[in-house]
C-alpha cells in the first residue's frame, strides 16, 4: 500500500528560501568603484594567509604590505607559485615583531587596515590596543556581518570574538563600534536599530543581560549611545520576528527588523553566528573596530566569499571614514 500521508502535515507547506548572495554582489559591485586599501597582513607565512591577501588584491580590494619573517613568505609563495614581487615586504622575525610592525605602520599611516594572518588574535589585537596612535577611546570588538535567506536584510551579530562577558560600559561601545560597520554597509538615512538579546523579553534583576538591556535604551535615549535606535530585552524569536513579538504584544520599532543583535557574552555571539553560516549557510563578513583603523580577521574555515567579503568592509569603511559617516 502506498502511503499517501503528506511529508507536511500542518495547514501550509514551509516557505521554501533561496539565497542568491545579491547583497554580496551589491557590496562587491561598491567596492569595484573604490580605491583599494593599503593592507598590512600580518605575518602571512601559511598557504591559507598569503592566498586570502592574493584573492583580496585580485579583486582590487586590497594593496597587500606583507608584515612578516621575510624568507619564510618566499618559501610559501614560491611552494604555491604566488607572484608577490609586486608587494612591499616589512621584515620581521617573529608573529609578535610582525604585529607590532603592523600597528606601527597603522598608527603612521602608510596602511589603512590589518589583516590577520597566521597568528592568534589576541597577537594581533594587542598592539592596536596599546599603540596610542591607534586608540578612539572605545573598546575594540567584532561584527559578524550576516547575509541570509531567512532574514530580509544584512544582519550585525556581535560580539562573538573579542570581548568575552562585556559589561555596561563595554556593551555601549560594542553598539557605537556595530553601527559604524553599519553605516559603512549601508547609506541608508535612517537610525540603524539594535536589538540587546537576552533569554527573555522582561526585565528580570537576576538576570543580568536584561539590566543591561534595559540601560543600554535609556543611555541611547538620552544619547550617551548617540544616533541608533536600542530595545531590549528581547528573546532572539520575537527579536527577530515581527509575529513572534506580536504574540507577546510587544510594541517595538526594533523587534522584527534589527539591523544589529547585541548578544549578552561571547558564547551566545559566537554560537548564533556560526549557527547561521554552517547551517544557513549565510554569507559572512568579520571586522573589527574600535581603532582608528579596521581590523580584518578572518578564521580557517572561512570560504573565498566571507574572506573577501571580510575585505571589502574594510574598503567601505576607509571609504565611510573619507565621507565623515562615522561617529
Amino acid at each position: 500500500m502506498t502511503d499517501k500521508t503528506p511529508a507536511f502535515s500542518g495547514e501550509d507547506p514551509p516557505e521554501i528560501q533561496v539565497h542568491t548572495h545579491d547583497r554580496y554582489h551589491t557590496v562587491m559591485n561598491a567596492c569595484a568603484a573604490l580605491p583599494p586599501v593599503a593592507t598590512a597582513v600580518v605575518h602571512p607565512v601559511d598557504e591559507l594567509s598569503l592566498k586570502a591577501a592574493l584573492n583580496a588584491a585580485q579583486e582590487n580590494l586590497i594593496t597587500p604590505v606583507l608584515v612578516g619573517p621575510a624568507e619564510r613568505i618566499k618559501k610559501v609563495a614560491a611552494e604555491i607559485d604566488v607572484d608577490i614581487s609586486a608587494w612591499q615586504i616589512v621584515d620581521t622575525e617573529y608573529s609578535h615583531a610582525s604585529a607590532d610592525k603592523a600597528a606601527e605602520l597603522a598608527a603612521s599611516g602608510d596602511v589603512q587596515a590589518i589583516m590577520k594572518g597566521s597568528l592568534h588574535t589576541d597577537e594581533v589585537l594587542y598592539p592596536i590596543v596599546t599603540n596610542k596612535g591607534l586608540r578612539t577611546g572605545r573598546r575594540l570588538s567584532h561584527s559578524y556581518v550576516m547575509d541570509t535567506a531567512g532574514y530580509h536584510k544584512w544582519l550585525i551579530i556581535t560580539d562573538a570574538v573579542v570581548n568575552i562577558a562585556p559589561d555596561l560600559g563595554t556593551k555601549a561601545d560594542i553598539c557605537q563600534n556595530a553601527c559604524d560597520v553599519w553605516r559603512s554597509l549601508t547609506k541608508e538615512d535612517r537610525l540603524p536599530k539594535i536589538a540587546v538579546l537576552a533569554a527573555v523579553e522582561v526585565v528580570n534583576a537576576k538576570m543580568q543581560a536584561t539590566l543591561d538591556a534595559a540601560a543600554l535604551c535609556k543611555m541611547a535615549e538620552r544619547r550617551q549611545i548617540p544616533d541608533c535606535l536600542i530595545d531590549g530585552p528581547l528573546a532572539f524569536d520575537n527579536a527577530i520576528s515581527k509575529d513572534a513579538a506580536a504574540e507577546k504584544k510587544i510594541t517595538s520599532s526594533v523587534a522584527g527588523d534589527p539591523d544589529i543583535l547585541l548578544a549578552p557574552d561571547i558564547e551566545a555571539a559566537n554560537i548564533l553566528a556560526k549557527q547561521l553560516t554552517f547551517i544557513n549557510h549565510a554569507d559572512a563578513a568579520g571586522i573589527v573596530m574600535g581603532a582608528r583603523v579596521p581590523v580584518i580577521l578572518t578564521s580557517r574555515a572561512d570560504n573565498l566569499r566571507t574572506r573577501l567579503l571580510s575585505c571589502a568592509l574594510a574598503v567601505l569603511v576607509a571609504q565611510a571614514r573619507r565621507e565623515g559617516r562615522l561617529k
